[in-house]
C-alpha cells in the first residue's frame, strides 16, 4: 500500500499565487501510471492562469470560492463543486474570495503539463 500525508508532500509556490503539491503520478511521493493528482492552495486574488493541455481534468473546490473559465463559459463555484475540463480546452481558476481555495486536481492521462513551465518563465500570470 503506498500512502502519504499532503503536508509531507513537496510542492512548489508559482508567480500566480498557488501553491501545488503533486501527490500521485509517476515522478510523485505516490506512484501511479495512468493519472496524476495533486493538491493547489490558490491566495485570494492568486490563480490558475489561463492554459489547455492533452488530457482530460476534474478540479475539485475543497475550500473557497472562485471563478471558473472552461472555454467560452465562466462561473463562481464553492466549496465542494466538481468542475470537468475536456482536453485542449482553455481553462483557468481565479481565486475570488478573501481566504485560501483549495483545490484537488486529478488529470489523465498521466504526462507533463507545459503550464507549470510556461508560468515559472513568466509566459503564463
Amino acid at each position: 500500500m503506498q500512502a502519504a500525508s499532503i503536508a509531507d508532500v513537496p510542492g512548489e509556490r508559482f508567480p500566480s499565487g498557488r501553491h501545488t503539491r503533486v501527490f500521485v503520478g509517476a515522478q510523485s511521493t505516490l506512484q501511479a501510471e495512468h493519472f496524476v493528482s495533486g493538491l493547489v492552495v490558490i491566495e485570494p486574488g492568486g490563480s490558475v492562469p489561463l492554459h489547455a493541455h492533452e488530457q482530460e481534468e476534474v478540479y475539485y473546490i475543497l475550500k473557497g470560492t472562485g471563478e471558473m473559465t472552461v472555454g467560452e463559459e465562466t462561473r463562481v463555484f464553492d466549496a465542494v463543486s466538481a468542475i470537468y475540463i475536456p482536453a485542449d480546452i482553455d481553462h483557468s481558476l481565479l481565486n475570488t474570495g478573501t481566504d485560501e481555495l483549495h483545490m484537488l486536481f486529478v488529470y489523465a492521462p498521466a504526462g507533463i503539463v507545459e503550464h507549470w513551465q510556461q508560468e515559472r518563465t513568466g509566459q503564463l500570470r
